[in-house]
């Protein structure tokens, strides 16, 4: 399985593909999606989905892992990352490619094993859990969201319910 996680920004996308066999996670390419910061916001969405739209043309995912907002003390920042973050869903959602989205907490608890991690300590395991991905801290921190996804994906298809009837209570919650 490819999938590829984002970084959402509007200066900067953070982007890394991973293939996935079994347990097994292999670096395939990382890197952003720069956005000219002297465009109209709009100019600047557009060159966004473009950008996007070539890099799941090129390296066609199965699914696209996005990084959950957080929101800060300047709500005009948030509300231009929550617009850019709907371009960073839409890309893929609109080529039929299944979208998972993760906090950032979960993405550092699965990928470093604290939800507090620092971008530091997130690039470093990426790193150790990717041999070969030179990333900056953009595309270090899409990589992680690859990573999350790879293994909830994994931990949901060991856990998905069997279709019959006697299933056990866990079995039942997990749908």
């Amino acid at each position: 399985m490819r999938l590829i996680g984002l970084d959402p920004g509007l200066r900067r996308t953070g982007w890394g593909v991973i293939d996935v066999e079994g347990n097994r996670l292999r670096h395939v390419a990382c890197g952003v999606v720069a956005i000219r910061v002297q465009d109209s916001l709009a100019a600047r969405l557009a060159e966004l989905f473009a950008g996007l739209a070539a890099l799941l043309d090129r390296y066609a995912p199965d699914a696209a892992a996005v990084e959950e907002s957080f929101v800060n003390r300047n709500a005009a920042s948030t509300l231009k990352l929550g617009v850019a973050r709907g371009v960073v869903l839409l890309a893929p959602a609109e080529r039929g490619i299944p979208v998972f989205e993760y906090s950032a907490n979960l993405v550092k608890k699965s990928v470093v094993g604290a939800g507090h991690a620092e971008k530091a300590q997130v690039a470093l395991m990426v790193r150790r859990l990717l041999p070969g991905a030179v990333a900056e801290t953009d595309a270090a921190d899409a990589l992680a969201v690859a990573i999350c996804h790879a293994h909830h994906a994994a931990t949901a298809r060991a856990i998905r319910p069997t279709r019959g009837k006697n299933k056990s209570a866990a079995e039942s919650v997990v749908r």
